[in-house]
């Protein structure tokens, strides 16, 4: 329309010709931005840097994420978000050619569904919890020896996070130093199989393995 108006054609008669109303023409001019598709724009940025942080996150974790930069949305709106800027968990299965998905992952489980120990610091099961407070959810990330039955490393935090898995096994180790060779077991969860929860990142990959699902 400012193109035709440049090319000296009124707007009434570009209007016109087009059936378009002149006062949503004049409305759009005075605001090119609507005030909903502003507020999606910052709920689509809160999104995209928690699932810039976080990869291995699907939807329903970003939403909560970005609720913490002051972006609270329902988990429809989230997954719609996503879905319309092809955000994915790294996690996710894709379809295979014939249209059906993938069964699971194959992967090296060393406790083999055996869930017991003959000595302390032979194998450790760990897990996450949320617990509610009058602040908001607060997360534990527990560690227990299977022999003994006492936890030997935890950590807590407001977010869910990979660095929450890290704290709780660098917390059991400097609790318990004497255990190289020790398996860790958890479940498959992102915090857990993110690259930056990697226990060779603290420089102890002789200590643990995260494999299978546990019992807890």
């Amino acid at each position: 329309m400012n193109e035709l108006a440049a090319d000296g054609i009124p707007v009434a008669v570009s209007l016109r010709v087009l059936k378009l109303s002149r006062q949503p023409y004049y409305r759009w001019r005075k605001q090119q931005v609507t005030e909903s598709e502003l507020v999606e724009a910052y709920r689509a940025n809160a999104l995209f840097d928690a699932h810039r942080d976080d990869p291995e996150f699907g939807y329903r974790f970003l939403v909560g994420e970005a609720e913490a930069a002051v972006q609270r949305m329902c988990e429809r709106t989230a997954w719609r978000i996503c879905r319309d800027n092809q955000w994915w968990s790294v996690f996710g299965k894709k379809c295979g050619k014939n249209g059906k998905r993938p069964g699971p992952p194959v992967h090296d489980d060393l406790v083999k569904r055996d869930f017991s120990a003959e000595d302390t610091n032979e194998l450790w099961l760990t897990d996450i919890t949320e617990h509610w407070t009058e602040e908001g959810k607060l997360y534990l990330c527990a560690i227990k020896d299977v022999f003994s039955g006492r936890i030997v490393g935890y950590s807590i935090s407001d977010r869910m996070k990979a660095h929450l898995a890290v704290n709780a096994l660098d917390n059991a180790i400097s609790r318990r130093r004497d255990a190289a060779g020790c398996i860790v077991h958890s479940d498959r969860g992102s915090q857990f199989r993110s690259p930056t929860s990697c226990w060779t990142s603290i420089g102890c990959s002789n200590v643990c393995r995260v494999t299978g699902s546990t019992p807890w």
